[in-house]
């Protein structure tokens, strides 16, 4: 009589085979750590996985024995960015694990054709499409390059609390970046309040803690502030400062996603938005891929 083995241990045999050919086929120079004098391991060593995941060694080393241990979306999603998984094998990842992926890189289904036609029409104010978490879900060309090149952000990074917190060019751009990061990130505790139990938000509040220590004093403090318009001023590297008036109108419920518009406070502002606009046009410059959720 043949045995079949069950459902489940097929798949930890199958992910243990899968993380351990991914972990293989990566360079310790791909991901900023040294190769040293006496490597014999392909790729990385599991410890170097480890590491980047900020996991325990020996608990990722019974994930690639295929183990029966328990494995969370978070750890997965960890896993996937120290592997540079892309979003296909992403969700290979997320399927082997029996696991629902917090951060699934799919296009948004609330942004439709016609929203996206209308970006495109209020350009060159610079316009685009965000949820109450910040994920940036569609954008026109002046947004595009407003506060960094938004086309060269990998999808899933397309989020203003990340960038904010991490990245150089969006950062630079803003003239209060520390007020700025603050009130962002009382804006976000407070739309977090409806969405404590879900995956998508937790994994994006753990990568910021790890990620900024900036971040993680300004969460410390509690603070709470609900979303609003204001002006602007944002130091653009292209066309210099504008003075621009922030608004929301919000698409559906006040939980769901926002059309963010940056109209010009003045007739000189508005003219550097037209020229961000024509060297947009001008360097031939497709229009941005659909974002994530």
């Amino acid at each position: 009589m043949t045995t079949v083995a069950p459902a489940t241990d097929v798949r930890r045999h199958e992910l243990a085979e899968f993380l351990r050919s991914r972990r293989e086929r990566i360079t310790p120079e791909q991901v900023g750590l040294p190769r040293g004098p006496r490597r014999r391991t392909p790729g990385l060593r599991r410890e170097e996985v480890a590491q980047l995941s900020a996991v325990g060694v020996t608990w990722y080393t019974w994930l690639e024995q295929a183990r029966e241990i328990q494995v969370s979306p978070q750890v997965l999603d960890a896993l996937a960015r120290a592997l540079l998984l892309d979003s296909s094998e992403r969700s290979h990842l997320f399927a082997l694990a029996g696991s629902t992926d917090p951060t699934p890189y799919a296009p948004c289904p609330s942004v439709t054709p016609a929203l996206r036609a209308m970006l495109d029409q209020l350009s060159p104010v610079p316009a685009c499409i965000q949820n109450s978490r910040y994920d940036i879900l569609a954008y026109n060309t002046t947004y595009g390059r407003l506060l960094c090149d938004l086309d060269a952000v990998p999808p899933e990074d397309r989020n203003c609390l990340w960038l904010m917190f991490t990245h150089a060019d969006w950062r630079a751009a803003l003239v209060d970046e520390a007020e700025v990061g603050r009130t962002m990130a009382a804006k976000f505790r407070a739309s977090m309040a409806e969405h404590l139990a879900e995956p998508a938000w937790k994994a994006l509040l753990k990568r910021l803690e790890a990620a900024s220590a900036e971040f993680r004093e300004v969460w410390a403090r509690h603070e709470v502030v609900t979303q609003a318009g204001k002006a602007k001023h944002i130091r653009n590297a292209q066309v210099g400062m504008l003075h621009l008036e922030h608004t929301n109108l919000w698409l559906g419920p006040a939980a769901g996603p926002r059309l963010v518009t940056y109209v010009p406070l003045d007739e000189e502002s508005r003219r550097r938005l037209e020229i961000l606009e024509g060297l947009h046009a001008s360097h031939g410059l497709s229009a941005p891929a659909p974002a994530a959720v």
